[in-house]
């Protein structure tokens, strides 16, 4: 399993390799892939949960899902998403890392923000919490944003969202998640700061990458710019579904193997026995 330390030191040596999962059979087949980490973000907001957005994912949620996960891949390193609100000082943070630490046994909880957050990520590390930042385009934001769009594309906020990078890479974070900017953006932070940047559409020179789950495996209706479907799972589950309908509907499932069978003296026995 990969370290908070280790994992800073891949920086400048290889690409961590990061994906999300949310079930058993999602971490058992991403461990089983020889991905680095396994992000548990409130994303599952929207892939599981049907919501429009990871507003109003709970920490119920993410504890209840990243308990799954971690039996599922209990060999990888797991980061769970410390969901909308639950952070807003540095009691009710340490209380809600704590609990997703001890109960799910996770390696380090996400933040996203960068200054204003500083005193919460300070306080975590000081409990030997890891901690990884999230920058550019922050979906618990989402409102004041004003929906999911690309971030730092002026000189203004390109400033300040270095600055929130080398801020956070100063207080120790362990890695920072770079989502929705440019991509010479996202190379110039990568270049200017200690801490491992992961993209997620920032471009390729980063120092790892993340894709939700459902995105890389083609689960999703609709990918963003950013995501390649690495299969195909939608269509070939709806494919499958289709077949085992019409095999039922043919009369061709189950077949002759696939069925429980009785002697003809044992049936014939109790036939006789129904009989009396």
């Amino acid at each position: 399993m990969l370290t908070a330390p280790e994992l800073h030191a891949l920086k400048g040596q290889r690409p961590s390799v990061w994906i999300t999962a949310y079930d058993v059979v999602q971490a058992q087949v991403a461990e089983e892939s020889g991905i680095d980490v396994i992000l548990v973000g409130d994303s599952l907001g929207m892939t599981t949960l049907g919501y429009d957005t990871t507003i109003p994912v709970t920490i119920r949620d993410m504890v209840h899902h990243a308990t799954m996960v971690r039996r599922g891949a209990p060999q990888t390193m797991m980061i769970v998403d410390l969901p909308f609100a639950t952070y807003p000082n540095e009691p009710t943070a340490l209380k809600n890392a704590v609990r997703i630490m001890q109960t799910t046994l996770a390696n380090g909880v996400k933040l996203e923000g960068g200054h204003d957050i500083i005193p919460v990520v300070d306080a975590l590390i000081k409990e030997k919490i890891p901690v990884v930042g999230h920058l550019g385009l922050t979906p618990q934001s989402i409102h004041t944003m004003g929906g999911y769009k690309v971030q730092a594309k002026t000189a203004s906020a390109i400033d300040r969202l270095i600055a929130d990078a080398r801020e956070l890479s100063a207080h120790g974070v362990s890695a920072i998640v770079l989502e929705g900017i440019p991509d010479r953006v996202a190379e110039f932070v990568t270049d200017h700061i200690e801490a491992p940047t992961i993209g997620i559409g920032a471009g390729s020179h980063v120092d790892g990458q993340v894709l939700v789950f459902h995105d890389c495996l083609g689960l999703s209706p609709s990918l963003p710019k950013f995501a390649r479907p690495f299969a195909h799972m939608r269509n070939n589950m709806i494919h499958g579904l289709q077949d085992y309908r019409d095999a039922v509907l043919h009369h061709s499932f189950p077949n002759d193997a696939e069925t429980y069978h009785i002697s003809t003296r044992e049936w014939e026995h109790f036939l006789q026995e129904y009989k009396n």
